[in-house]
């Protein structure tokens, strides 16, 4: 029987070379607390608990990002979501992650005042807004759900994973899509389009929305509801 718990046992096993784990490892640097881990930790449980009995869509992109899961724990989730900042400039309201839990950022308000903010999981969010869908509804993963970063320039840095570290996190994408048997797959890219078909599954592809691509994205999305 498939359970969240599963799950996080994969999670706790991150892989060799230059990875950070959001959930069970400090940022030392940029953390604000020393329970960093355990707040993510909680989000996420949350998050993924209050869609397992309503989810009718899962999208799944590459690799957690430093300016969003990093420090929420989130796929494709930022601070400024979590924190309602990005209510008054693109329509996304606090509460739309979790309910039963009180959002809270882990990154030093030193390093942005409002939290971090990062450029795919905005256009995401106001998306499934913007076309009425509810975000209970939806769940946001990756196929290698830890983040992925260029040593050279930090932690604070994202870097494009390899074959062999996008298949060391096919147990946990495994372990996630069996939390949601009947929703929807859709794949967020290349990458994630690759790891679904090394399943032999079905899913929808849509473009990234990064590099220029949010336009296609947006339209593939709207397709994707009408349909």
């Amino acid at each position: 029987m498939p359970s969240i718990d599963t799950l996080f046992d994969l999670l706790r096993d991150t892989p060799e070379g230059p990875f950070f784990n959001p959930w069970y490892e400090q940022d030392r640097e940029h953390d604000a607390t020393e329970d960093a881990p355990d707040i993510r930790r909680q989000q996420l449980r949350t998050y993924l608990s209050e869609r397992l009995h309503s989810a009718k869509y899962l999208f799944i992109a590459e690799a957690l990002g430093y300016q969003g899961g990093h420090f929420t724990g989130i796929a494709m989730t930022s601070e400024r979501i979590l924190l309602g900042h990005h209510e008054p400039v693109h329509g996304i309201p606090a509460d739309g992650a979790f309910q039963d839990l009180t959002p809270n950022r882990t990154s030093k308000p030193s390093i942005k005042a409002k939290g971090m903010s990062e450029p795919t999981a905005t256009i995401m969010w106001k998306a499934l807004y913007k076309l009425g869908i509810d975000p209970y509804e939806t769940v946001l993963w990756n196929a290698l759900p830890w983040h992925p970063y260029d040593p050279e320039d930090g932690l604070l840095s994202n870097r494009t994973p390899t074959d062999h570290e996008l298949q060391q996190g096919y147990p946990s994408l495994r372990a996630f899509l069996d939390l949601f048997p009947d929703a929807k797959r859709i794949a967020v890219g290349r990458k994630c389009e690759q790891s679904l078909t090394d399943f032999g599954i079905s899913y929808i592809p849509v473009r990234h929305p990064a590099n220029g691509g949010a336009p296609k994205f947006r339209r593939q999305m709207k397709e994707l509801i009408e349909n």
